[in-house]
């Protein structure tokens, strides 16, 4: 999160020159990836295949970040990385006017479509006075100079297919291709080569001096219960199966069952999400929402509580860390695909969690008894997707 006031007194904008030198402007497509404090954003490595590995990393930490992009996969997709740091926060008008003449002579400019991508891309647009693709699954220049597009519309349910003439910049969803098969760009970039394949520091022109823009005052850690789902590290997620008919919340209003995977989640550091059966019912909100037609995450760690691992929830994934189901069906493609599976009623783990960590427990939760507790069967609400 950044605090910030709605304008800047112009004098008082720093410059965001870095590196060693202002690169020659870049030709033919290339990827535009804002990181914080050294961290990929959800997308990045998408953003960098789908510019045919080429790069160009800024935002806080850029140059660890680059780094992490280039080993990522072995020095690809993200073959050519440059990388410029332009300080903590997003002043997307001042970070838009320096860009500009570095990416004056792009073809195509393709960012993640991530908080910092969707707010920098149409200010980019704009200064470089080109249509914008936004919501691309994916987006190509073709040998005619002609960029077609695939546009996510209606919550992902259509595809619209969209075409203008060079240039033009784009933001891809993440999630929404392989970090492979890299496609060939038959424009070469001009810009300077990389010493030993890795990245390459270089430096931004700083803003015009009548600049009006926001003043960062203070980066704020986002909170975990609120940030947006798609960026967060580590996720709780939760399916109908948390609320079998027969487990430890069964006497529970699925509704306040999901607040406690919220509570948990929050005590833990993370994040709450859920099925598409679960959002339907309006256990939780559709922005919490897991899989193709609702968020598409890339976590460190994700906990699956009750949930069966349908392939529209486990598209929506990405490559997590480390995944750990807790169901009680063994076989169960949650379960297989889990680094750890834990074959138990979700709603009692989840129960025995908030115990340990003082998360207070909705009504209807019963005392603890000393026996085994026996396998719920489901409540019947389909199949826990």
């Amino acid at each position: 999160m950044i605090h910030e006031t709605d304008l800047a007194d112009p004098a008082e904008i720093p410059s965001l020159a870095t590196g060693d030198a202002v690169p020659p402007a870049i030709a033919g497509t290339v990827a535009l990836v804002v990181a914080r404090g050294g961290a990929v954003p959800p997308g990045g490595p998408e953003a960098a295949a789908e510019a045919g590995g080429r790069v160009l990393v800024i935002g806080s930490g850029a140059g660890e970040a680059a780094e992490a992009l280039h080993r990522a996969t072995g020095g690809g997709p993200a073959t050519e990385v440059w990388w410029a740091d332009t300080g903590p926060g997003l002043r997307a008008g001042a970070l838009a006017a320096s860009l500009a003449p570095v990416l004056a002579n792009a073809d195509l400019v393709v960012l993640p479509a991530s908080a910092d991508g969707r707010d920098l891309a149409p200010r980019l647009a704009a200064a470089l006075d080109v249509p914008l693709l936004a919501g691309a699954g994916a987006a190509r220049l073709g040998a005619d100079g002609e960029i077609v597009a695939e546009l996510s519309r209606v919550d992902g349910r259509l595809l619209v297919t969209a075409t203008c003439a060079a240039p033009a910049v784009a933001t891809l969803l993440p999630g929404a291709r392989s970090v492979h098969g890299v496609p060939t760009d038959p424009v070469a970039a001009a810009i300077p080569a990389q010493p030993d394949g890795g990245p390459t520091a270089i430096a931004l022109p700083a803003p015009p001096a009548a600049l009006v823009d926001v003043e960062v005052l203070e980066v704020l850690e986002p909170d975990p219960a609120t940030m947006d789902l798609g960026e967060a590290r580590r996720v709780l997620g939760g399916g109908a199966g948390l609320v079998a008919r027969t487990g430890a919340l069964a006497a529970v209003a699925p509704a306040a069952a999901f607040e406690l995977l919220a509570g948990v989640a929050a005590a833990l550091g993370a994040s709450a999400g859920a099925t598409r059966v679960v959002t339907d019912a309006g256990w939780m909100s559709y922005d919490r929402q897991i899989g193709t037609t609702g968020v598409t995450l890339d976590p460190e760690l994700y906990l699956a509580f009750g949930v069966s691992g349908a392939s529209q929830h486990t598209g929506g994934l990405g490559a997590p860390g480390h995944v750990v189901s807790i169901n009680t069906d063994p076989s169960c493609p949650m379960t297989s695909m889990a680094d750890l599976g834990l074959v138990t009623d979700a709603g009692g783990l989840l129960v025995e969690l908030a115990r340990r960590l003082g998360v207070p427990l909705p009504a209807g939760v019963p005392l603890p008894t000393g026996g085994d507790a026996a396998v719920p069967e489901p409540r019947g609400e389909a199949t826990s997707v």
